[in-house]
């Protein structure tokens, strides 16, 4: 038999695969798979989604950083250029939605093209004017769980961290916060994984966790982006017990910020309190509605692989550009939806994209 066509699409010890049609039939041998179009490759790794649109102009932080912490910088996000894949803002009339597509078998798909997609505002279709499938880099600010309770888990968290940032575009640049009592920066932005591994070698474990109060600051550093993407990353076993910042603010700030959320989650299954049993359902909630995903460790030498594969989804991601029909600016809620038509003869395919933003004020 004809060796199957394979392309690497990210590392790993599950390297990320994409597939022609002959070696899909040849893998999966589902007669549904059978008509996949040569121009469509699937990925064996996990999708991720988000669409990016800033806050209302009229936005404003709840009461400034926790106490103890670092005051986040406060300078304005440098001017958008018009090229595929940037993120605009909404003052130029444009929303650009960055979606990821997988499969049933939760691998990344690639190479459709934007006849496949629809999307709707408020129930209403908008007409797609722009669509890109690029690596284009990201701002990714990195949050570390240094509570008490990572103890034991703390040299796998940092090697995760580590892992996640070597198999980024090397154009990205990454801050890392670390947290227990109070969130302090660890590291400034960055693009040098030798200045980021240096730092996370003095980290130590201790205390309590106020990760509201992380999400928070992470969401108000991103002021000082260089790049339009933007991410975070939560490395986290646990709810919050320590936060100044309350959940409804914590919320409210992401819902409103052009930053997608992901969290690799090592939760405890017999947590005493119950800020601990409802922290998975919290990063879960938020990473959903941004359009990111939580990983739940279940065995923590899984970490690795973890970090890669959000990784890949950072870097496999089509961007949906549209001038939406409602030009009002009211400040209020809209709700996006992306539907996906993909050619005949595909498995059920699973769209990952942001759900919302917030119309400017002015």
């Amino acid at each position: 038999m004809a060796k199957l066509p394979i392309e690497r699409v990210g590392p790993g010890r599950e390297a990320a695969r994409t597939l022609t049609r002959a070696a899909l039939v040849a893998v999966c041998a589902v007669p549904f798979i059978a008509a996949l179009a040569p121009r469509l490759s699937i990925a064996q790794e996990d999708p991720l989604n988000k669409a990016h649109v800033p806050p209302p102009a009229s936005s404003t932080p709840a009461s400034g950083p926790p106490p103890g912490a670092e005051a986040p910088p406060t300078t304005g996000t440098p001017a958008l250029r018009a090229r595929p894949g940037a993120l605009l803002r909404m003052d130029v009339n444009l929303v650009l939605v960055p979606v990821t597509v997988t499969d049933p078998m939760n691998r990344l798909v690639t190479g459709l093209e934007q006849d496949d997609f629809k999307v709707y505002e408020n129930g209403n279709q908008q007409k797609i004017r722009s669509f890109a499938n690029e690596d284009a880099p990201v701002s990714i600010g990195i949050i570390f769980d240094l509570s008490g309770s990572m103890s034991s888990k703390l040299l796998r968290a940092r090697a995760s961290i580590l892992q996640f940032i070597k198999t980024a575009n090397p154009e990205d640049e990454f801050f890392v916060v670390g947290f227990n009592d109070r969130p302090e920066l660890i590291e400034d932005f960055t693009s040098s994984v030798d200045d980021i591994q240096t730092r996370l070698a003095t980290v130590r474990s201790g205390h309590r966790t106020a990760l509201l109060d992380a999400i928070y600051y992470s969401v108000m550093k991103m002021k000082d982006a260089r790049h339009e993407r933007r991410a975070l990353l939560v490395v986290s076993d646990g709810g919050d017990n320590r936060s100044r910042y309350t959940e409804g603010e914590v919320r409210a700030q992401v819902r409103e910020s052009d930053v997608e959320m992901y969290s690799i989650g090592l939760f405890d299954p017999y947590a005493a309190t119950p800020e601990e049993r409802s922290g998975p359902m919290l990063l879960n909630e938020l990473s959903e509605e941004t359009g990111g995903r939580m990983y739940r460790v279940d065995d923590i030498s899984e970490m690795g692989d973890i970090a890669e594969k959000i990784s890949t989804e950072l870097r496999n991601q089509y961007v949906i550009g549209y001038a939406p029909k409602d030009l009002a600016r009211d400040g209020k809620w809209r709700k996006v939806r992306v539907k996906l038509e993909p050619p005949p003869g595909l498995p059920p395919l699973t769209v990952h994209a942001r759900t919302g933003y917030y119309a400017p004020l002015q």
